[in-house]
């Protein structure tokens, strides 16, 4: 037997392949329906990593997930996410996979059992001291993601391991926090890019929605640092600075213009009656909590 739990078989899925459609989507519903659960095992864990996070953006380092096959790929993914919700700068957030780019788009097995890589890649992006490294392996043993860890404290990186089955001491070694959310054996056995690569999702998101709000990209729930790169979010800038300022839409346009685009800006501007750069002023001084500037909550959800 296989010590890995994501290598296990999973007995209430034993006879999927004589069952419906229907009840394929019952079998799989039911297995993910756990995940949730698994994840909040972790609270205070992943709770931390929100805080090292923080003091590792607000000190001027970076965030960095590192992981092979469908962990590579989450962790590119939560990263490049990260500048257009919260509007922060793209080397915050950085994904390493074993592979490079091309293993975003077709499998590339093999490179999570070449650690020999994983320095190379570590290196490559500048991993150093003030950064924080967190590796991703759903078994919890990927060679790559191990020596990736043990590079990065070799310079003086804090370091997470996060993972879907008990790792061995040598990863456990390496990491300064053990994230480990037992999701156990998947529906199709050892596939984990279902349960495990859901809770891998739902701990990033965590992990770096955590950090961006505790950074003051949020006011209450809206996202004031958002990019408005698309008719979509352009509609969303203006919406929020309606709803915050209780203005017209035609205000709030204007004032998004005066802000280049800024929805912080341009909700400090319009509830100050204040310029630019005094809004900006403002803003630095408060590191950039609307909160602290802006009198009085914003306006409760209707």
């Amino acid at each position: 037997m296989d010590p890995r739990v994501t290598e296990q078989r999973n007995p209430r899925t034993a006879e999927i392949d004589l069952a419906s459609s229907l009840e394929i989507v019952d079998l799989i519903g039911a297995e993910d329906r756990l995940v949730a659960d698994a994840v909040a095992t972790q609270r205070k864990k992943i709770a931390q990593a929100i805080e090292w996070a923080e003091a590792t953006f607000r000190a001027g380092g970076r965030l960095f997930y590192v992981g092979a096959g469908t962990s590579g790929r989450l962790g590119v993914l939560d990263a490049s996410e990260i500048p257009p919700t919260f509007g922060a700068d793209p080397a915050m957030v950085q994904g390493i996979i074993a592979g490079g780019h091309a293993a975003l788009t077709r499998s590339q097995e093999g490179a999570e059992d070449r650690p020999e890589g994983a320095r190379a890649d570590v290196d490559a992006a500048g991993v150093t001291r003030g950064d924080f490294l967190v590796g991703i392996a759903a078994s919890g043993t990927t060679p790559y993601v191990r020596v990736a860890l043990e590079r990065a404290r070799e310079l003086g990186a804090r370091t997470a391991i996060l993972a879907c089955s008990p790792p061995p001491r040598e990863m456990l070694a390496a990491a300064d926090l053990a994230i480990v959310v037992v999701t156990g054996p998947e529906v199709v056995t050892g596939s984990t890019r279902m349960k495990a690569g859901t809770a891998t999702k739902l701990v990033l998101n965590t992990i770096t929605t955590g950090a961006m709000i505790r950074l003051g990209k949020t006011y209450g729930n809206l996202m004031v640092d958002v990019q408005a790169t698309n008719a979509k979010l352009k509609d969303r800038s203006e919406r929020i600075v309606v709803e915050v300022c209780g203005c017209s839409r035609e205000d709030a346009r204007a004032q998004l213009a005066g802000a280049d685009g800024s929805v912080k800006l341009a909700i400090v501007m319009q509830k100050l009656a204040i310029d630019k750069s005094a809004a900006q002023h403002l803003l630095a001084n408060a590191a950039g909590r609307i909160r602290d500037v802006v009198p009085g909550p914003p306006p409760p959800v209707t």
